[in-house]
């Protein structure tokens, strides 16, 4: 069965009569995120960041062999620092656990023993979901938060550090969704300039502790990061640094052999 315009390595847009004649190597679960994104990025900037570059990726592996198949992004994620500002969709961390896991036994029930968490928002935190479903499952997981993909090669594409709505996130926007980044009559972005309040502490300065940030002590208008550097050729960039690092990989565990060291590779350790 074949229909026009399909993209077979995304779910929603995929009929029955091809899923069940397909056999999936990995499946890929974006997790977005509802929030303001200081005042010209779109409320959903985290979800259509996590879904566009979770069908780049699908469909580069799957043109190199690998059956990907992309779940729908989830749009909502958790947003108990940035409560104080409407509409900030919040989901608990002990919801999302129970929701990864229900959408996990989905795709164990199918048959798929490899799922990817692409995080999109850095309000997740899903390390201790592996770990509270390690033993529940037999499907293997990984994650990986995309933006960590370019931690070594930030500076060579940026000038401003990035951390909510800044730099980074703004270029990505214009590049592949133009339409929906606010601008001021003059063409300039409608964006605060992303200070932040410094923090009073120098062991919370050094990261020697840490806490959950009140995004509305810390922000004026929810941007942290100056965006006004951004231009759409470095929302290029991220995404071939991305797909760089993440396709080989996605192709590569698609065709690796689930055994009893997976994934680590079966040596001698004596």
């Amino acid at each position: 069965m074949t229909i026009k315009n399909a993209r077979p390595w995304v779910l929603a847009e995929t009929a029955y009569g091809v899923v069940k004649d397909t056999t999936y190597d990995l499946a890929v679960l974006p997790m977005g995120a509802t929030e303001p994104h200081n005042l010209h990025l779109p409320y959903g900037t985290d979800w259509y960041e996590g879904t566009l570059i979770g069908e780049t990726l699908c469909e580069r592996t799957w043109n190199l062999g690998g059956k990907a198949i992309l779940l729908p992004t989830m749009p909502y994620g958790t947003e108990t620092n940035l409560a104080e500002f409407p509409l900030a969709m919040n989901l608990n961390p002990s919801t999302l656990t129970m929701v990864i896991a229900d959408l996990v036994e989905s795709v164990e029930r199918a048959g798929i023993r490899k799922l990817l968490i692409l995080n999109s928002h850095g309000g997740n935190d899903f390390k201790p979901v592996l770990r509270e479903l390690a033993n529940q499952t037999e499907v293997h997981l990984f994650l990986c938060s995309w933006y960590a993909c370019l931690s070594d090669v930030y500076f060579d594409i940026f000038t401003h550090p990035e951390d909510h709505a800044g730099e980074l996130e703004t270029s990505f926007m214009l590049n592949y969704f133009p339409h929906l980044v606010a601008r001021q009559p003059d063409g300039t972005l409608a964006a605060d300039s992303g200070a932040t309040r410094p923090l009073q502490f120098e062991a919370l300065r050094k990261n020697w502790v840490t806490i959950t940030r009140p995004w509305h002590l810390l922000t004026q208008n929810s941007g942290s990061g100056n965006p006004h550097a951004a231009t759409a050729e470095k929302g290029q960039k991220v995404m071939e640094v991305i797909c760089q690092r993440l396709v080989p990989f996605m192709v590569e565990l698609c065709q690796a052999d689930i055994d009893e060291t997976f994934p680590f590779q079966d040596v001698d350790l004596a």
